[in-house]
């Protein structure tokens, strides 16, 4: 199955915007075993369209189409995709009808150009749009099935998802069910897994499950697609390869599918109904941005202090015997670490105290990441040094605090060395 993806869109094509449908396209179609083959942007021109759309349909066996389905007089895609075709426009009344009802149950009055986006090619097969006025639809063009979607990047997602990578999975005389499992880990780089997990496929014989990997800093994201005859089959596959993922990655794992690092660690302390105070410096607040916000957070989240430097936390927690200098040491992070958990009154307090290196312009410029969580009964300090740019640093110091508490929660190794670790 050859694919292409053609985004329209002049500010697509002089970069005022970036250009993030198409990654997510492309990325959700390799997670079901769909490669893309070609990816065209064009503009809102209507030659420059339609020689998109005749090209396309010389090449490819599928072909996604992003943009051009709303009322103004630049959205072209239904006029170019009718040419291409060889069709006439006409009014689809269903959609007509649905689109009256979006803006009457909004109490709003339909203007008269929204009707243009109910007129499809004669030949069409429309697709349902749940969340917007932009149907989609579906036309042969050439040898090509090609599929219309909007512009808009949340309607894009659910069109594509629930209606347009079945369709292509049909056409390409894929298995009937796929599943794609993710296993979310920090502190192990992509080609270290890769070689972790050399040749876990093959505990399926069948050649049903696939590797890959997508690296976001600081995490990485391990999946594995999955085809059979229907979802027993496929969790049948999936059972063994995943079982030995778990083994060989062990405590590096931090989160399943959907679930969130920041997530797993608020549900370990709801669980036991455990609350969190914070301390940051540099990270502005990161780490508790990344848990306040959460659904029921409130019954665990005490308190978030945010410094820049280190004297500031004298004050704060009454510190003054402490040594809080420019340079930190375990003696000190251990005693700000207690000094949060005690003053919020919370079952455990979790800081991150950094120190960077002088001289952002140095080859290797990094900082001193002191982690450290503190409970009734003890105190864990963990010093790490990474190197890279301060974003680098700060994203790395975000992470490694959140998976410090996340392993204190679950009874593992708070200290086990990472990948990004330098002495």
């Amino acid at each position: 199955m050859r694919i292409e993806i053609i985004c329209t869109g002049d500010e697509v094509l002089t970069g005022k915007i970036t250009n993030t449908n198409f990654s997510w396209m492309a990325q959700k179609l390799e997670d079901v075993g769909l490669s893309v083959h070609w990816e065209t942007t064009v503009g809102d021109d209507r030659d420059t369209l339609l020689a998109a759309f005749q090209l396309a349909g010389t090449r490819a066996d599928a072909v996604i189409v992003n943009g051009g389905l709303g009322p103004t007089v630049d959205d072209l895609s239904q006029e170019i995709a009718a040419q291409a075709a060889g069709v006439e426009l006409a009014l689809n009344q269903e959609w007509l009808t649905t689109m009256e009802a979006f803006f009457t149950k909004r109490a709003r009055v339909m203007p008269p150009n929204n009707v243009k986006q109910a007129m499809l090619p004669a030949t069409a097969e429309m697709i349902d749009n749940p969340i917007g006025t932009a149907c989609g639809f579906a036309v042969d063009i050439g040898k090509a099935r090609f599929f219309f979607t909007p512009g808009v990047p949340r309607e894009m997602r659910r069109m594509l998802e629930e209606q347009v990578i079945p369709r292509i999975l049909a056409r390409s005389g894929a298995p009937a069910s796929i599943y794609l499992k993710r296993l979310h880990s920090y502190g192990l780089g992509e080609s270290h897994v890769d070689e972790m997990l050399k040749g876990v496929e093959d505990l399926d014989p069948t050649g049903g499950v696939k590797l890959g990997f997508r690296a976001h800093y600081p995490q990485l994201e391990t999946k594995l697609t999955v085809r059979g005859t229907d979802m027993a089959d496929v969790h049948r596959k999936l059972a063994p390869v995943t079982a030995e993922v778990k083994k060989r990655m062990g405590n590096f794992i931090m989160a399943e599918d959907d679930q969130t690092l920041e997530g797993v660690v608020l549900a370990a302390l709801t669980a036991t109904q455990g609350s969190l105070a914070l301390v940051e410096t540099f990270t502005g607040g990161a780490i508790s941005a990344r848990i306040a916000h959460l659904p029921h957070a409130e019954h665990v989240y005490r308190r978030g202090v945010t410094v820049r430097h280190f004297k500031d936390l004298h004050d704060i927690y009454g510190l003054h015997d402490v040594p809080l200098a420019a340079a930190m040491t375990e003696e000190a992070a251990a005693a700000v670490a207690r000094a949060a958990r005690e003053q919020a009154g919370a079952s455990h307090a979790l800081i991150s105290l950094i120190e960077l290196d002088e001289g952002a312009d140095r080859i290797d410029f990094g900082g001193t990441i002191w982690t450290g969580i503190a409970t009734e009964d003890d105190v864990v300090v963990r010093r790490s040094r990474i190197l890279g740019g301060r974003e680098w640093v700060r994203l790395g110091a975000v992470e490694m605090a959140l998976d410090c508490l996340r392993r204190k929660l679950q009874g593992l190794p708070v200290v086990e060395r990472i990948d990004f670790e330098r002495t």
